[in-house]
């Protein structure tokens, strides 16, 4: 039970939800700095991908690329409210992961116990 397909899913987004975090944190820690473009990074297709096929998804990490968006007079295409938006809701998505694998360990010591 510990290596199913869903404990595997799992931890597979939560590393590639901490991995968009520091990018994030990565982006907006260069906020002012000239022709620096915004890191994006892609997990989901990986994890689709591998859920679909009815494969366990392997703990990697994302794909990372440079955001396409336009930039400022700088060549900088940051912009602090997306990331904020973006920081916001893969915390959000972190904590519902970590929740979702909690509920899972729970059960499992719960049937440990009773045994």
């Amino acid at each position: 039970m510990i290596g199913d397909v869903t404990s595997s899913a799992l931890h597979a987004a939560l590393a590639g939800l901490a991995q968009r975090q520091r990018v994030t944190a990565d982006n907006i820690a260069n906020i002012q700095t000239p022709g620096f473009l915004a890191g994006r990074v892609d997990f989901e297709s990986n994890l689709r991908g591998a859920l679909r096929n009815g494969q366990a998804p392997t703990v990697s990490t994302g794909t990372v690329a440079r955001s396409l968006e336009p930039t400022n007079t700088h060549g900088n295409n940051v912009n602090l409210d997306a990331e904020t938006v973006i920081a916001t809701e893969t915390g959000l998505r972190y904590q519902l992961a970590l929740n979702a694998l909690d509920g899972k360990y729970s059960v499992m010591r719960t049937a440990l116990r009773t045994q």
